[in-house]
């Protein structure tokens, strides 16, 4: 496997984060600022420096390299793949019901792989207008649990207005792109951690639809949110991302980090990024710098730790919330992977409204929020 990264922002040109050497029909993944991903000319740009690449653009809330986590900028990092090869897939959910077809489009975007031979598939979604939890178990309908699946929910910083992706064409809404790795050669771990803890007491989901919670222990489920954040409720939604649930099913094995996206003050309910059933159990959940970055440390020895061969590409799709959280000490949490995985591994990854794995020693993926989530791939 051989990589090159590039990187630049408004005011400068493409830089190179290390050597320059060519590659053969790369992947190229692209993840920045969602303005600078808007560019009219963005996708003819990078075409013109990776001519015969399969080009991947996703917006994010911070683009990761090993060298940084950059916020107003755009990272491209293009992976030649020597011993495998891969596909990629799309589909668009633009202005449908997002629930009914984001399982449908996760059940249709998988099921246009050939499945023999499919060793791992990278999910690059829109994260406005997509259900991630439908889009998961779509996916998961088609693998039959076989396949491991991670990936992001893509972002746009902390303004939650319009999130953009794409496979060879300028980014657009509504948006799924699926790049599946075939290969005896390929080598794929993975591991996620949060670093939350829950804190106050559990309540029952009494009412909800979808990802929208309507009630707690029969009670506005909006109001009790606002009573536990006493002065931060002025803040809302964004202070949100900063107190998530805690959400425990009767039909799955560990709980689920949810982060509430919006507030309907109308319907005094929350929108959260992925589903929440009925008689869940909730709780709410706070964290401090320290944790996240003990977290990260924790994913990224866990994904080692699974592997025969060193890892030559490291994909981390971690949250916004953590990345809000951490402010000014953000890139330690990179920082602390790079010093389990080494730094001859390439990083790359952004921060997302939310992400797609398995829980850890399992198959089936999940919505995931507020999680590190690392992936590592090598060529054996």
């Amino acid at each position: 496997m051989k990589t090159v990264q590039l990187r630049r922002n408004i005011d400068t040109n493409w830089q190179y984060l290390g050597e320059n050497i060519p590659l053969v029909k790369p992947l190229v993944l692209v993840f920045g600022s969602r303005y600078l991903l808007e560019k009219n000319d963005i996708y003819q740009e990078v075409r013109e420096i990776f001519k015969d690449g399969e080009i991947v653009f996703g917006s994010s809330a911070g683009d990761i390299s090993s060298h940084s986590v950059d916020d107003d900028g755009i990272t491209i990092t293009a992976i030649e793949f020597e011993k495998s090869n891969f596909e990629i897939k799309t589909v668009n959910v633009k202005n449908q019901n997002q629930a009914v077809n984001s399982f449908q489009a996760g059940y249709e975007l998988i099921q246009q792989f050939d499945q023999e031979n499919l060793k791992y598939v990278l999910v690059i979604s829109d994260g406005s207008v997509i259900n991630g939890s439908q889009l998961a178990n779509g996916m998961n309908k088609v693998t039959h649990n076989d396949i491991l699946i991670t990936g992001a929910l893509c972002s746009d910083a902390a303004r939650f207005e319009k999130t953009i992706c794409s496979y060879n064409e300028n980014p657009k809404a509504g948006e799924i792109v699926a790049i599946g790795l075939y290969g005896e050669h390929l080598e794929v771990s993975f591991a996620i951690n949060d670093g939350w803890t829950p804190f106050g007491p559990e309540r029952i989901v009494t009412k909800s639809k979808d990802n929208i919670l309507y009630e707690l222990d029969n009670k506005p489920a909006l109001d009790l949110y606002k009573t536990y954040l006493g002065e931060k409720s002025k803040e809302l939604p964004s202070a949100a991302l900063l107190f998530p649930l805690k959400v425990k099913s009767s039909n799955e094995n560990e709980s689920i980090v949810r982060t509430i996206l919006n507030i309907d003050e109308k319907e005094n309910s929350m929108i959260l990024a992925g589903d929440i059933a009925e008689n869940s159990t909730v709780q709410l959940m706070m964290t401090n710098v320290d944790s996240i970055i003990n977290a990260a440390e924790i994913a990224a020895n866990k994904a080692n730790h699974q592997r025969n061969k060193v890892p030559e590409l490291a994909i981390l799709v971690s949250c916004i919330g953590r990345k809000l959280v951490l402010d000014q000490r953000v890139e330690e949490e990179v920082d602390e992977v790079v010093e389990v995985v080494g730094n001859k591994t390439t990083i790359c990854g952004l921060y997302s409204y939310g992400e797609i794995a398995p829980f850890n020693g399992e198959n089936n993926c999940q919505l995931h929020n507020q999680t590190m989530t690392i992936t590592l791939i090598s060529e054996q």
